[in-house]
């Protein structure tokens, strides 16, 4: 019997080598990419068995990637491995399709059982989360990610800004014009009440999309 085929996703290096020896065992780990946009193209490229993938990756953050992933017609399981605790994450993993939701702290022991049940068609959350979970839907407004007002396109403008990209290396990345990028930062802005980068920046940290420096 063929093993299952795991793409990770981490730009920590050390979490990928760590993931690596956990998988080894039981499963064939077939390539590790370090940010959103090479997991984009490595689950499209590859077709993988499940996406093991963190939320905060530069040019493209994870949620985002998956969502790409899933309107590509990829239909590989997806567990989110991060350290977010907070369960408007895991809120927003489901709705991008995703099987599970392990925190990093947990993943020595929950992984390989997340693992195992997303591939039996079952869905795994860390257990901590799953309750804060409940507790949500009692609170819809607690749930309220300000970048849902966005488009796909603008919360990749939004992280690559956040980033610290000028508008001709967003251009440059996204294959667009320089006045095109600057466009798209200006209906953002206007999109979550804000005025200037710094705010853009506060923005992105707080919705996962960029990691505090």
């Amino acid at each position: 019997m063929d093993r299952p085929r795991i793409l990770v996703a981490d730009d920590h290096r050390m979490v990928a080598e760590g993931l690596h020896r956990v998988l080894e065992p039981d499963f064939d780990l077939i390539e590790i990419v370090e940010d959103g946009r090479a997991l984009v193209e490595a689950a499209l490229r590859l077709r993988p068995d499940v996406i093991v993938a963190d939320i905060t990756m530069p040019q493209l953050n994870g949620l985002d990637a998956v969502e790409q992933i899933r309107r590509s017609g990829c239909d590989a399981k997806v567990i989110f491995l991060t350290m977010h605790k907070d369960a408007v994450y895991a809120a927003r993993a489901q709705r991008v399709g995703a099987d599970g939701f392990v925190l990093k702290h947990s993943a020595s022991t929950e992984l390989l059982t997340a693992l195992r049940m997303v591939l039996e068609g079952r869905t795994y959350v860390t257990p901590e989360i799953a309750e804060l979970l409940e507790r949500l839907s009692a609170m819809p407004e607690r749930g309220m990610d300000e970048t849902v007002l966005l488009t796909p396109r603008q919360r990749e403008v939004l992280q690559l800004y956040a980033e610290g990209h000028s508008a001709k290396e967003v251009a440059n990345i996204l294959h667009i014009s320089s006045r095109t990028a600057e466009n798209h930062k200006a209906q953002i802005m206007a999109a979550l009440g804000v005025s200037s980068t710094a705010d853009l920046v506060r923005c992105a940290i707080r919705h996962g999309l960029i990691a505090p420096t």
